[in-house]
């Protein structure tokens, strides 16, 4: 071990992504206009998202229709049984 040398981190150390919670940034601004929905529902509610799920609802669509998350289930996000929505998310043909 040397001293002022950071530890090798090279040998037996693999990298792996998260499973969740990350995805690209939306630097087009593709979904902009949900996001802004469901946050100014947010400040309206005081930071309380129950009152806000079908906008959340909104907003993955859009990130999954537009490939900026993987596309997922509604009840393995949380997002089941909202009312007026469908069970799946939206496809589309591309």
């Amino acid at each position: 071990m040397s001293f002022g040398r950071p530890p090798s981190i090279n040998v037996g150390f693999k990298t792996s992504p998260p499973d969740r919670g990350s995805f690209p940034l939306d630097h087009d601004g593709e979904c902009k206009e949900q996001m802004m929905q469901y946050m100014a529902c947010l400040r309206k509610n005081s930071s309380e998202s129950t009152p806000c799920r079908v906008m959340s609802k909104q907003y993955l669509d859009c990130r999954m229709t537009k490939g900026l998350m993987e596309r997922d289930e509604w009840r393995n996000l949380g997002l089941v049984n909202l009312e007026g929505d469908s069970a799946e998310p939206t496809r589309t043909s591309s």
